[in-house]
This record gives C-alpha cells, structure tokens and sequence, in this order.
C-alpha cells in the first residue's frame, strides 16, 4: 500500500492542482507505475525521460503544463525544469526528508529562485513531496471536479488533497521564509 501511496500522490497532486494539465514530463527512472497513474486523464500528452540532465537539457522551452520528476532537484535540474514549464506550470519533487533540515532548506531556496509557492506534503509516509509552482496555489486552485470525480483512485481524493499539505508548527516555523505558500 506504501507504493500505492506514493504513486497516487505523486502523480495526483499536480494533476488535480493545473487548471489545464495538457502536456506532462515525467522525469524517473521507474515511470511504469506513475505512467499508469498518469493514465487516469484522457487527452493528456505525457513524455518521459530518465533523470540524465542531458535529456532535459535537449527539450524545447516552455512546452509543459506539468514536470513530474523523481530526480534529485539540483541547481541545473530545476532551471532546466522551470525552463520548459510554461508560464503557469508547475512540477512536483520527490524524495525530501524534513528532518534533514540542511538539505532540505538548500532544496527549497533552490527551488524557489524560480518558482513562486514552493510547499512540502505528504506522501504518507516518510518521505514527502514538493510541489513547486508559478502560478497555481495547490490547496485554493485545486481542481475538485477532477479529484473527486477521476476513476480509478485507491488512495487520493479531494479531502486528502488538502490535507496532505498541513504542518505541524514547529516545521512551519523551521521552515519560515524558505517555504513558500
């Protein structure tokens, strides 16, 4: 259930959070079960690359609605990303650990030279997420028709959505001024 989890949400976030999620990039080297996540939408262009930087580093600029990527978000690797979303895209990275406060804030202050809301959420379990974007908020513009009325979630739904990105105070206050919401 733990992969099911991370597969629903990984995915599921984003989609359910870019009012016009049209063409996605999915950047893992394990994109099986997240394409059949990503397969839930219909009219969806999805392509997907492994996490070498020279793949991305070759894409046209501005062409994604959504970067999903499960590669480590490096200084090049999120200028990259922010370069082929288009201007109210927004991409979700995986595999941060809050408890590693260092790494973490490096992370975000990374992140957040080119995104405006940068916010960890749950993944349910240890690790968590972050969802990065330029113009979609991901708790006020959440898209609740296609949360709520998408066949085929196990796990995801509109409630949990939001829910998936509370805090408890003291990391919202290790956090203040890196994280952006």
């Amino acid at each position: 259930m733990q992969k099911r989890n991370y597969n629903e949400l990984f995915v599921h976030v984003a989609m359910c959070t870019h009012k016009t999620a049209k063409d996605v990039l999915l950047i893992s080297n394990k994109a099986a079960p997240l394409l059949e996540e990503l397969a839930k939408y219909k009219n969806t262009n999805i392509k997907t690359l492994k996490t070498e930087l020279d793949e991305l580093q070759n894409e046209q600029d501005e062409l994604y609605d959504i970067v999903l990527c499960e590669a480590e978000p490096t200084k090049a690797m999120a200028g990259h990303i922010n370069r082929v979303l288009k201007k109210d895209g927004l991409a979700t990275f995986s595999g941060f650990n809050l408890i590693d406060q260092e790494s973490s804030t490096a992370k975000f202050k990374e992140i957040g030279k080119y995104f405006k809301i940068v916010m960890p959420y749950s993944l349910l379990g240890h690790n968590k997420a972050v969802l990065a974007s330029k113009e979609y908020h991901p708790t006020a513009d959440i898209i609740l028709q296609r949360a709520d009325l998408t066949d085929g979630y196990e796990v995801y739904n509109s409630d949990l959505h939001v829910a998936l990105f509370a805090m408890p105070t003291y990391t919202k206050k290790t956090y203040l001024g890196v994280i952006k919401n």
